[in-house]
C-alpha cells in the first residue's frame, strides 16, 4: 500500500503543496499554548484532509504503510489547534494540544532522550 492518490483535500492548497517523491510532506507537531517542539510525522493529501476536517492528527505510517490517527491506540491524542504550510509549502505545522507523550517511546517529545554536544552561539551585540 501507499498513501492514496486521489484525495478530498482542498484543490488550493493540494496544488500548492510540495511533497517528497513518495507524495508526502513532513508535518511538525507542536503544543499549542506552549510552543514545545512533540514529534515530526508524514502526511500526504488525505493525511492532510483528515486533518483538517477532523480536529486530530491524521499522518501516514511510513513503517506500518498506513494511515494512523494520533493516540488512537495508545490513547495520547492530538487535538489540532491551527495548521499552516510554510512559506515553501514543503512542510506543515499542526499547532495542537497534545494529551500524554507524543513520541512512540513514551517521552513527552521525539527530542527528550538525544540531545548533541553543539556550540551554542551568541548574537553579536547591537544584531536584530
Amino acid at each position: 500500500m501507499s498513501p492514496r492518490a486521489s484525495s478530498d483535500l482542498d484543490p488550493k492548497i493540494a496544488a500548492r503543496l510540495k511533497r517528497d517523491p513518495n507524495g508526502l510532506v513532513p508535518a511538525i507537531a507542536q503544543q499549542y499554548d506552549t510552543g514545545e517542539v512533540l514529534m515530526l510525522g508524514w502526511m500526504d493529501d488525505e493525511a492532510l484532509h483528515r486533518t483538517l476536517t477532523t480536529g486530530r492528527c491524521t499522518y501516514w505510517s511510513r513503517s506500518r504503510q498506513e494511515y494512523w490517527v494520533k493516540g488512537e491506540s495508545s490513547g495520547h491524542q492530538q487535538w489540532v489547534k491551527s495548521v499552516a504550510l510554510d512559506c515553501d509549502a514543503d512542510a506543515v505545522l499542526v499547532k495542537v494540544d497534545q494529551v500524554g507523550a507524543a513520541c512512540h517511546t513514551g517521552d513527552r517529545t521525539c527530542w527528550d532522550a538525544d540531545a548533541l554536544p553543539a556550540v551554542v552561539g551568541e548574537r553579536p551585540d547591537g544584531a536584530s
